[in-house]
């Protein structure tokens, strides 16, 4: 326990202050009794003026001057006979591999000061909003708005009526009982027995059953059915009445189109609450209410992972300790304590998140329709995780995985990067959700609504921060999670980093390739989306997408099945197009290619009745969904990693199960191309060579084969999102008490997972990118030694 008479402190001071932010805060630091974890055993002395938490204040030269031996890159690590060098396990491309090996594995630390903010907010955002404490605006909960999340919004849960639509044309907030306005979603209201139970989308209307056997039901939405969802009959009560128990004892039968859609409830009759999802569950400083994080007082962010003033030291996320806190002295109070300085020793590179208005994550998180859209993850009725296999989960991961990084700066000044949470994940499953959501104005096209959201966070951070000026934005980060990546974003971003699932050079495919006209971004007229590609791979960085952490597949180690017990040469399920039963119609699906290899081998009978013309018996290409996927892939070779709609996730199946990945699609880079060196653990393929893939394949001595998928064995966790896996176990095991089956198969692993290659991929770009020479001095220490630095030309 801290103890006051060990602090030059005055007890006058306090006194001066004691209307200030600044007493309150200090008192958090010095008074509050605080059980010092692990993290707090080695505290040191206090030195004036500063309070140092844990450590010495010392620390090793800047600049990588500690580092003995010079380097010397091109000598020490020359590439392979594939034009790798490996590093941690991965083969780079030799440039990248050369600069990681003998820099960024002698990266030192450096002194940073990171602010924590004391401003204030109107009326505490009237407890309808989380103060952002760095700029003193609120941050209003769904359905409240103003400078003081005083005024409350009226979201209308229908689109205005007309005579032939009673209840506004269809939207998938449709109600036809009692629409809460604040969050534009349809409950049973009262006088029924059960007002807070959903009334979601079709449960309140009227159902057509099928004219034929197998066919489609459908829904009448201008006729509603309230008496399947108000009746009081004994024997078939509706919906809003339905006795939990008697249904389940089927004394009674209610609608099927029933159901519990939204975040925090459980249960065929939503009668259990559970928890919701939010980024990071809150950081355990704050309430979680259907994806909007209601922080305590003291903390702010998306997360609640920010601290203030008014914090207390002891619940500091491990990212900000240990640290050594500036206490103010008399001459430097001159007015209200907005913040307090503290010193860390972090490493090189850091990420500045910036805490954006809630319309671009948290608002699309709480209002969501559906509990499985945009969320890598919900919960079940003890609260235990269930894992979604939302291909979109990845950003989620990957913005919670930097919010508790260590790699994390508040302090702006200090940032080697800038990373923008726009969710545009969310905004692909909701766009069609609530009125207020409307494409009206964007000719029905989701990728249009999106451009606008990117376009409105552009205009905040300008007007909000200096830091995008600074470099015309090229040191920021932006994540799109769409399925043909940025092609869509807005021209005034286009100098930052883009973060994408697929990366389209456009050299030859040129236009919008996807089937689903919803998503086409060729109809946006150039003057708002520019006229660039949709991927740049000298700036941009194509990151796996999401896949459900299977703990089966973990155990059974299919990742690392030997060649020996991989019978098949090669392996391909998926969507194969309209020559298919249930088959994609549009011609236009994956481009073609799809298609073009079912012709050549589909192992499975078309609509006519008819295989592939060179079909064989160890090369499998169907349509049909396998019953074990996973060992499919396991038992296989070669694995075909075409496109789909854009991206699919065929590449990291492929990695996943330890397959060799045959890519297909020419002028895209698939997951880390541009700085991994895919010829030493992949195969790519011209869309014109699809009629010899088995000859090529074949070609391929076994020496050859073995090499390849012994490196697709060392990176596969390069394809995994290991670190917000393990972020969620450490949660669950804080809260819960428990290690559940997933976390345990996980916890065993420790090589690079996406974020750790991320970050090593962001270290070699803060020191290589020609366009940082272009801004002047930096003045800040790298950790590095000279000759790892960027050489003016």
């Amino acid at each position: 326990m801290f103890h006051i008479e060990k602090v030059k402190f005055s007890w006058s001071l306090a006194g001066g202050i004691a209307s200030t932010v600044a007493l309150i805060s200090l008192v958090h630091l010095f008074v509050y009794p605080v059980v010092p974890s692990l993290d707090y055993l080695n505290a040191q002395k206090v030195q004036n003026p500063c309070l140092p938490l844990n450590g010495s204040s010392e620390g090793g030269k800047s600049n990588g001057q500690a580092i003995r031996s010079r380097v010397d890159l091109d000598n020490q690590f020359p590439a392979d006979s594939h034009n790798a060098v490996v590093y941690r396990g991965a083969p780079w491309k030799a440039r990248i591999g050369r600069w990681l090996s003998g820099c960024d594995s002698v990266t030192e630390e450096v002194n940073v000061v990171e602010v924590i903010g004391g401003l204030s907010c109107k009326d505490d955002c009237s407890g309808q909003g989380i103060c952002n404490h760095e700029l003193g605006q609120c941050r209003c909960f769904h359905g409240f708005s103003g400078e003081g999340c005083s005024e409350k919004l009226h979201l209308d849960c229908n689109y205005p009526a007309s005579s032939e639509l009673p209840y506004g044309r269809w939207v998938v907030s449709i109600c036809s009982a009692h629409c809460d306005t604040t969050r534009a979603m349809c409950f049973c209201g009262e006088g029924t027995k059960y007002p807070n139970r959903p009334v979601a989308e079709a449960c309140g209307f009227q159902v057509k059953l099928p004219s034929e056997d197998g066919g489609p039901k459908v829904t009448d939405w201008a006729k509603a059915d309230l008496e399947n969802i108000f009746t009081m009959n004994g024997s078939m009560p509706g919906w809003c009445n339905v006795d939990p128990a008697d249904a389940y004892s089927s004394k009674v039968h209610f609608k099927e189109e029933c159901d519990c859609k939204y975040d925090g409830l459980l249960g065929s009759f939503c009668e259990v609450p559970v928890q919701c999802t939010c980024i990071n569950q809150c950081s355990g400083h704050g309430y979680c209410r259907g994806g909007f994080c209601q922080c305590k007082n003291g903390w702010y962010g998306a997360d609640c992972s920010i601290p203030s003033v008014l914090s207390s030291v002891g619940e500091w996320p491990r990212w900000l300790r240990p640290a050594q806190i500036e206490v103010p002295t008399n001459e430097n109070l001159t007015g209200p304590l907005v913040s307090l300085n503290t010193s860390l020793k972090r490493k090189r590179p850091l990420i500045y998140v910036y805490d954006l208005p809630p319309e671009f994550n948290s608002l699309l998180l709480e209002g969501r329709h559906f509990k499985l859209e945009c969320v890598n993850r919900i919960y079940d009725d003890r609260n235990a995780t269930l894992w979604t296999e939302q291909l979109y989960g990845s950003q989620m991961a990957l913005y919670e995985s930097i919010l508790a990084s260590p790699h994390r700066t508040l302090n702006g000044e200090e940032a080697d990067f800038f990373f923008v949470p726009v969710l545009d994940s969310c905004i692909i499953t909701r766009a069609d959700d609530v009125p207020h959501l409307s494409m009206q104005d964007h000719m029905g096209l989701r990728s249009s609504l999106t451009l606008d959201f990117y376009k409105k966070a552009h205009n905040h951070i300008v007007s909000q921060y200096p830091f995008w000026n600074r470099s015309s934005g090229r040191d920021h980060l932006w994540f799109f999670s769409w399925d043909e990546g940025a092609c869509y974003a807005p021209k005034e971003i286009w100098n930052s980093m883009m973060l994408v699932h697929w990366g389209n050079t456009n050299s030859k495919h040129n236009h919008s390739t996807t089937a689903y006209w919803a998503d086409d971004w060729d109809k946006i007229s150039l003057d708002r989306r520019g006229d660039h590609p949709c991927f740049d791979p000298d700036k941009d960085l194509v990151l796996p997408a999401w896949k459900i952490p299977d703990a089966n597949a973990v155990k059974l180690n299919l990742w690392a099945r030997p060649y020996e017990k991989r019978k098949k040469l090669f392996y391909f399920n998926g969507n194969l197009g309209p020559a298919y039963a249930n088959g994609r119609p549009e011609v236009t699906y994956s481009m073609g290619i799809r298609q073009k290899l079912a012709e050549e081998f589909g192992s499975s009978p078309n609509k006519k009745g008819k295989l592939g013309r060179q079909h064989a018996k160890d090369v499998i290409v169907t349509p049909l969904r396998s019953e074990n996927y996973h060992e499919d892939l396991a038992s296989s070779i070669f694995c075909g990693v075409l496109p789909g709609d854009g991206w699919s996730g065929r590449m990291e199946d492929s990695i996943l199960q330890g397959c060799i990945p045959v890519v297909i699609q020419d002028g895209i880079y698939l997951p880390y191309e541009n700085v991994l060196n895919y010829d030493s653990f992949a195969v790519r393929l011209r869309e014109d060579e699809i009629p010899d893939l088995v000859k090529i394949l074949r070609g391929f001595n076994e020496t050859e084969v073995k090499f390849k998928q012994a490196n697709v064995q060392k990176i596969w966790q390069r394809f995994l999102y290991r670190d917000s896996i393990l972020l969620e176990a450490e949660r669950q095991r804080n809260a819960l008490g428990r290690v559940d089956n997933w976390a345990s198969a996980f916890l065993q692993f420790s090589e690079d997972d996406v974020f750790a290659t991320f970050m090593q991929v962001l270290h070699y770009k803060l020191h290589n990118d020609p366009w940082r020479q272009q801004v002047g001095p930096q003045n800040k220490e790298s950790g590095l030694p000279q000759e790892c630095l960027m050489k003016a030309t």
